[in-house]
């Protein structure tokens, strides 16, 4: 017989069940620790990252903690046998969560609902204000309550509606004995809601219904724009899962063939590769030749041969030529697989940065608290008439509403993300534009982002019409880079024939015609006898006639418009700017030496982060510029990051910003205006200060009745909305005062040698 009472078994069949759970999502790391990433959907202020990183680093067997505000998700690594009781000890605490799982086509449920309560919330204020306007018109009293009562029905749905969102998270804070800012706007809506109800009934000649629901609409207006903004930057992770294969084709050692998933594939099974697939798993060429394009992987735009014994990584993509290939990792150990994990703990460095608002928001509540208490219990003692103190407090904590404060970084992150996109610049993350204010180091990669990404036919041999019109012909043949480049070189005066035209992965375009052969591809291959003249021995591509060379072409990437431009205005800003690039060492330095840059060349992701992660050390900031799946995990190590629209899906999704013109002059646009922004809102923060300054002194003291108060609050909303809207369109990129002495520190230039 047990001798637990069956809410006991329950509750340990329960907690055994979440443990095995935990466990089995768990993953071996390093030095005996496992990781377990965890979804929390009530992480919301960084408020939050405290306490659930200060909860869960004090359970036995836990070694370290991570949560990220932007994902709303919590890396936990343990040791041990049996996993510590991540999600109970969460749940405690006031913070339901469950294993993370990618889930990339989920619908935003908060979002969907923030939009119905604000559209709930407009509708209602807007018709009780118009009542509201009748009754201070001079109503006659059995008007002037009938109107009273018709704005109490209309405003006691919408708060129980549209208030939700307040009241549930002021609830969860208070009922685990902790305030957030969300409780005295709690406190406040519903003070109100209930003194007006009061006066209703007594036939008062006040009624504050639309101060309570116009609080709310201006509050769900600054809560829903931070929350799109917050939410875009969540997006990276599903990149990578997006971008990843969902199978292969698998060879048995029967001969039979089956497609299987990607997680199914083990170490060992050959896999047969068609061209313009991408890698599923690390894995090695068995048999065949093509040629691979490591641009998302390493940053390296030209296209790389492989042949028998070639290592290949996840994410590569086969350009040519069939291929058959070996696996030699599984899914969750291969290249992708890496960057994710790289990806997760470069955003869980991020969450580090406190946004104004958080930090403001700490402060706020316990102190508007503390004011609110004291009016009531100071009138109390003074007159001993209740009505008189409530109502007094009540106006204090109408008055105090953040709706100003909540209104002071989002309206303005609003403004700007306009006027980025009026110049081509999206912004994913409000966060975002206050860390690139802040920039004094710009490291850019090099393929698509300083260079456009697309080969450029920079010099060639020799020039006569008819062996241009020959190669241009041949590279018709073709969808390599080079060919690509080659064929629009110039239009084919007259039309060839070939009798037959064969395409060699990895090595070239052979045709034959009139007993001739034609070679374009590899100087090695197109030659007969290997020899070239010594004038080409560096080119890229080369055109024979029977074996010999005719002619030869060399390649390079072209600059994207704008590149100098962009480049000189960050460096009249006292910003240190660096190239920062998996590609060839010739390569890059090529591009450096044009631009007068320092250049770090031949970098893998965990370089860049190296990197990156060592100026942020030494106390700089850092804007990362990239595009391939190469620079992802870079993307989200730096401060703030941005990237073209054509970059990777990956790319895109990891940066905060993306520019969708091809001019690289939207960085030092971006920069100008993120400080412009910056100004604006540490004016509305003053302006919102200044606001409590005069306005709570005078409700104390009893001079600012609630509809005052409201229309007061109102007010400064306004005056907030009003100076968000003066952001300059057309900011210089000129530095600040901390950008100019952090410019000068000798630890931005120790950190780059």
């Amino acid at each position: 017989m047990s001798c637990c009472a069956p809410g006991a078994e329950v509750y340990l069949y329960q907690a055994a069940a979440e443990d095995d759970e935990v466990l089995l999502a768990s993953r071996p790391v390093h030095d005996g620790l496992r990781q377990t990433d965890l979804s929390v959907p009530g992480i919301h202020c960084g408020g939050c990252l405290q306490q659930i990183e200060a909860t869960l680093d004090a359970l036995d067997g836990v070694g370290e903690v991570r949560a990220s505000l932007s994902t709303r998700r919590v890396k936990v690594l343990w040791r041990g046998d049996r996993p510590p009781p991540l999600i109970r000890t969460l749940r405690s605490i006031g913070y339901p969560s469950h294993v993370h799982d990618i889930d990339t086509g989920a619908k935003d449920v908060v979002l969907a609902q923030l939009l119905r309560s604000l559209a709930i919330a407009g509708f209602a204020s807007s018709n009780i204000m118009l009542l509201s306007v009748s009754v201070w018109a001079g109503a006659e009293a059995e008007t002037r309550d009938l109107f009273h009562w018709i704005s109490a029905w209309i405003a006691l749905p919408t708060l129980a509606y549209s208030g939700r969102i307040f009241f549930r998270s002021a609830w969860h804070s208070l009922r685990h004995a902790r305030t957030n800012m969300d409780v005295p706007i709690t406190i406040g809506v519903l003070l109100t809601f209930v003194m007006s109800l009061y006066e209703t009934a007594h036939h008062g000649p006040y009624a504050y219904f639309d101060a309570a629901v116009s609080l709310l609409f201006f509050l769900l207006i600054g809560r829903t724009l931070d929350h799109v903004m917050r939410e875009r930057a969540r997006q990276a992770v599903g990149g990578l899962a997006r971008l990843a294969a969902r199978g292969a084709l698998v060879l048995h050692a029967d001969g039979s063939q089956a497609y299987l998933p990607v997680d199914e594939i083990e170490p060992g099974m050959t896999i047969r590769l068609a061209a313009g697939d991408r890698v599923p798993v690390n894995a090695r060429v068995l048999k065949g030749e093509s040629e691979l394009d490591y641009s998302l992987v390493s940053g390296e735009s030209a296209p790389q041969r492989a042949v028998e014994g070639t290592e290949l990584q996840a994410g590569i993509l086969n350009l040519t030529g069939p291929l058959t290939i070996v696996a030699t990792a599984t899914a969750d150990q291969s290249f992708l697989a890496e960057m994710r994990r790289m990806m997760d703990a470069a955003e869980a460095g991020r969450s580090a940065y406190r946004r104004i608002a958080d930090r403001a928001a700490r402060l706020y509540a316990p102190l508007v608290h503390s004011v609110a208490f004291l009016s009531f219990l100071g009138w109390m003692l003074a007159t001993g008439d209740a009505h008189r103190a409530i109502t007094i407090a009540i106006a204090v904590l109408i008055v105090t509403c953040p709706c100003a404060l909540g209104l002071a970084v989002p309206m303005v992150h609003v403004v700007a993300a306009r006027r980025l996109f009026d110049k081509g610049i999206m912004i994913k993350d409000g966060g975002a534009l206050e860390r690139l204010a802040e920039v004094n180091v710009i490291l850019f990669d090099k393929t698509g982002t300083l260079t456009a990404g697309q080969s450029r036919l920079t010099a060639r041999g020799n020039t006569d019409s008819d062996a241009l019109g020959l190669a241009t012909a041949l590279a018709m043949h073709s969808r390599h880079p080079y060919s690509q480049a080659l064929a629009s070189l110039e239009p084919v005066r007259q039309r060839l024939t070939f009798d037959a035209v064969s395409e060699y992965p990895g090595k070239g375009i052979e045709a034959r015609a009139d007993g001739n052969v034609y070679r374009l591809g590899r100087p090695d291959w197109a030659v007969f006898d290997r020899q070239c003249s010594s004038n080409d021995e560096d080119a890229a591509v080369t055109l024979s006639v029977n074996g010999v060379a005719s002619t030869h072409f060399h390649f390079d990437d072209t600059l994207r418009e704008g590149a100098r431009e962009a480049v000189a205005d960050i460096r009249r800003s006292h910003a240190f700017v660096e190239i920062l690039s998996g590609d060839k060492e010739a390569r890059v330095r090529d591009i450096a030496q044009q631009f007068g840059l320092t250049w770090i060349a031949g970098a893998t992701p965990a370089d860049k982060i190296a990197h990156i992660s060592a100026l942020k050390q030494a106390g700089n900031k850092v804007l990362m510029i990239g595009d391939g799946l190469n620079d992802a995990p870079a993307l989200r190590a730096a401060d703030v990051s941005m990237a073209p629209a054509s970059a990777s899906d990956i790319g895109r999704n990891a940066a905060d910003l993306v520019f969708l013109r091809d001019n690289l002059e939207a960085v030092p646009q971006a920069i100008a205006l993120s400080r412009a922004a910056r100004a604006l809102v540490r004016q509305n923060f003053l302006l919102a200060v200044a606001y409590n300054v005069v306005a709570i002194p005078l409700a104390v003291l009893g001079g600012v009745t609630p509809l005052l108060a409201a229309i007061a609050m109102s007010l400064s909303s306004v005056t907030v909305v009003a100076n968000a809207l003066r952001l300059d369109g057309r900011p210089r990129c000129e530095p600040s005062r901390e950008v100019r002495r952090a410019a000068r520190r000798p630890t931005v230039l120790g950190a780059l040698k």
